[in-house]
C-alpha cells in the first residue's frame, strides 16, 4: 500500500515550502552569512563603510585579556547553569511524579517560571535582591543582621545570575523529565524492588540510566540556553559589572554591536560563540552517546 501523498503536479509540494523557504532565507541563512562576512571586515559608525581586515578581528580578540575573561566567565556561567538546572530539574520531577493530594498544583507551579519572559523575570529578581529596598535583604536584615551587596560583589553576582538562570529554565527540565519518568518500565522498577535495591540503588542503577535519553537531549537543550538565551538576565541586573565580573560573550556581542558600533568586532564574536557552542554539541554528541542507553 502506497502511503506517500499524492499531488496532482510535481511542483505544488515546493510552492507549498515556499514561504518557509523564504522565512528561512531572510531570517536565518542570510543573517548567518552576512555576520560571516562582517566579522572579516573593519565597519565605520552605522556601516558607512566597510575596509577588509580578514582574520585581524579574531587576532584582536584572542589577544585582549578583556575578552578572555569575558569567555571564561561565559564558560563559568555556562558550566553551572547547565549542572544546576537539570540536578534540581531531576530531583524535582522525581517528587513531582510522585501521586500526592495536589499534586497537579505541584506540578503547575514548577512549571510555571519557565512560562515568563526572560525579561519579568529578570525585573522580579533585580526588585527581589536590590541592595537597599529588595525584600530579600529586608528578610536577612530582620533574621541574620547581614545586607549583602547582590549586584556590586562579583561573587555574588554572579551567584545571581546563575540563580536566576536556573529558576527560569528548570521548568522546562520538569516538563521533560516527568514525561520520561511516566514512560518508564514498570516491570524493571518492580523486578529491582522485588531484589531488594534500596531507592536510593533503584534510582542509581535504573531509573538514571533509563532517563538518560532525555538527560542527553536536555543537555544540549541546557547548554545552549545558557550560551544564548542569558542576555535579558544580565542587562537588567548587572549590566556586566561590577568590572566585568558577570559579562558574558552574548551581552558582549550585544554591547559592542549596538553601544560602541564596532560592527565588525561584534560579529567576529558571534561567530566565535556559534563555532563554540556547534563544537561542545558536537563534543557532547560524541561523548555522551555511547553512554545513552535507549530502551527497546
Amino acid at each position: 500500500m502506497d502511503t506517500h501523498a499524492a499531488y496532482k503536479s510535481r511542483w505544488l509540494p515546493w510552492v507549498l515550502l515556499l514561504p518557509s523557504f523564504v522565512i528561512l532565507i531572510l531570517f536565518l541563512y542570510y543573517p548567518t552569512i552576512e555576520t560571516f562576512v562582517l566579522s572579516l571586515y573593519q565597519v565605520a559608525f552605522l556601516g558607512l563603510s566597510k575596509s577588509f581586515v580578514g582574520i585581524e578581528n579574531y587576532k584582536i580578540l584572542f589577544s585582549d585579556p578583556e575578552y578572555l575573561q569575558i569567555f571564561k566567565n561565559t564558560v563559568i556561567f555556562a558550566f553551572f547553569v547547565v549542572i544546576f538546572s537539570m540536578a534540581v530539574g531531576l530531583a524535582l520531577s522525581i517528587l513531582a511524579n510522585q501521586k500526592v493530594s495536589g499534586w497537579r498544583i505541584y506540578r503547575l507551579l514548577l512549571i510555571w517560571p519557565y512560562a515568563l519572559s526572560p525579561a519579568v523575570a529578570g525585573v522580579i529578581f533585580l526588585f527581589m535582591f536590590n541592595p537597599q529596598s529588595g525584600i530579600v535583604n529586608y528578610l536577612l536584615t530582620i533574621t541574620l543582621g547581614i545586607a549583602p551587596d547582590w549586584l556590586t560583589n562579583p561573587t555574588l553576582a554572579m551567584g545571581l545570575l546563575v540563580f536566576v538562570a536556573v529558576w527560569k529554565n528548570v521548568g522546562y527540565n520538569v516538563v521533560f523529565y516527568i514525561a520520561g519518568l511516566q514512560n518508564l518500565p514498570g516491570e524493571v522498577l518492580e523486578a529491582a524492588l522485588i531484589d531488594g535495591a534500596t531507592p536510593w540503588q533503584r534510582f542509581w542503577r535504573v531509573t538514571f540510566p533509563l532517563l538518560s535519553p532525555m538527560t542527553f537531549f536536555l543537555l544540549i537543550i541546557n547548554t545552549i540556553y545558557a550560551f544564548f538565551e542569558a542576555f535579558p538576565f544580565v542587562d537588567l541586573l548587572t549590566k556586566g559589572g561590577p568590572s566585568n565580573a558577570t559579562n558574558i560573550l552574548i551581552f558582549n556581542i550585544y554591547r559592542d554591536g549596538f553601544e560602541y558600533y564596532k560592527t565588525g568586532m561584534a560579529a567576529a564574536q558571534s561567530v566565535i560563540l556559534f563555532i563554540a557552542v556547534v563544537f561542545l554539541t558536537i563534543l557532547q554528541f560524541r561523548v555522551g552517546e555511547g553512554r545513552v542507553h535507549y530502551g527497546g
